[in-house]
C-alpha cells in the first residue's frame, strides 16, 4: 500500500511539475512557480489521504496541517510575486527553457521529500492512539507557523511603508532572528515529521530526511546563503546593519 500509495505521488507530483513547466517556457514566466509548488503540496497530501481510505485521526490532523500551510503560503508567495512583478531567481533562465526544466524538477524534488513522512502516515492501513510524540509534533508545527506567518507579515507591512524604503527590518520577530520565518519553515516540518513517528516503522523512518533536506535547502542552498549574500552587498557597508548581524541570531532566536 504505501509503495502504490508513494509512486502514484511522485508521478502526479513530476507530472504537474513538468506540465506547468511546458507552459512556462512557452509562455516564458515564471509567474505561477510558487503557485504550482504549494497546490501540489496540498493535492499530494490530500490524494494520499483519500488513496489511503482510512481517514484516521492522526492523518487527517497532519494532512490538515499541510493543507493549512500550503494555503497560507502560496497565498503570500503568489500576493507577493503579483505585486513585485517577477522572481529574481529567474533572471538568467526564464528564457532558457532546459535550464528552466531544472528548477521546475528541483521544486518536484522539493514536495516530495518534504511530503514524505505525510504520503507514509497516510498509507496506514492500522491506526495507533495518539501518543506523546504527536502532541509535541503538533504544538513545535503551532511554534513554526507563528514564526513564519507573523514573520512574513511583519516583512510584508515593514515593506510596504514608504518611509522603510531602502531600509531592512530589525523588528518584530526580527529582532531575535535574521529569518524567522525560515526558523519557522523548518520547525513545521520537524513537527510533522515527530508526529509521524508515533507509527512509523523501520526503513519507514527515512522520513527524517524531510526536515533534514528543508533545513539543509534553506541554510546551504537557496535560502539563508542567498539573502544573507544579498543583505551584504547592499548594506554590508552600514554600521547600523553591522551591528544588527553582530548582535541578532542568523536563524535560531537568541542563539548564535
Amino acid at each position: 500500500m504505501m509503495g502504490n500509495n508513494l509512486v502514484k505521488s511522485a508521478a502526479l507530483d513530476f507530472g504537474i511539475q513538468w506540465g506547468c513547466w511546458a507552459v512556462a517556457a512557452l509562455l516564458k514566466t515564471e509567474k505561477f512557480y510558487d503557485m504550482a509548488g504549494s497546490a501540489t503540496f496540498a493535492l499530494l497530501a490530500y490524494q494520499s489521504l483519500s488513496s489511503g481510505g482510512q481517514y484516521f485521526l492522526r492523518q487527517k490532523i497532519n494532512t490538515g496541517l499541510v493543507l493549512t500551510w500550503a494555503l497560507r503560503l502560496g497565498s503570500y508567495l503568489v500576493t507577493r510575486i503579483m505585486k513585485d512583478g517577477e522572481d529574481k531567481r529567474f533572471n538568467n533562465v526564464r528564457d532558457k527553457p532546459s535550464i528552466f526544466w531544472v528548477y521546475w524538477t528541483i521544486q518536484g524534488v522539493w514536495v516530495f521529500i518534504t511530503l514524505l513522512p505525510t504520503l507514509i502516515v497516510n498509507s496506514k492501513q492500522r491506526d495507533r492512539d495518539l501518543t506523546t510524540n504527536d502532541y509535541i509534533g503538533w504544538v513545535i508545527w503551532a511554534i513554526g507557523f507563528f514564526f513564519e506567518a507573523v514573520g512574513d507579515y511583519q516583512k510584508s507591512a515593514f515593506r510596504a511603508n514608504p518611509d522603510n524604503a531602502g531600509k531592512f527590518i530589525t523588528t518584530g520577530l526580527w529582532s531575535i532572528s535574521r529569518h524567522p520565518n525560515y526558523f519557522g519553515e523548518i520547525l513545521m516540518w520537524l513537527g510533522i515529521y515527530i508526529s509521524s513517528t508515533s507509527v512509523l516503522k523501520g526503513v519507514e523512518h527515512v522520513g527524517v530526511i524531510s526536515p533534514v533536506f528543508v533545513a539543509y535547502l534553506l541554510t546551504r542552498v537557496s535560502g539563508i546563503p542567498l539573502l544573507e549574500k544579498s543583505s551584504a552587498k547592499r548594506w554590508g557597508s552600514s554600521p547600523a546593519y553591522q551591528q544588527y548581524v553582530k548582535s541578532t541570531a542568523k536563524l535560531i532566536p537568541y542563539i548564535f
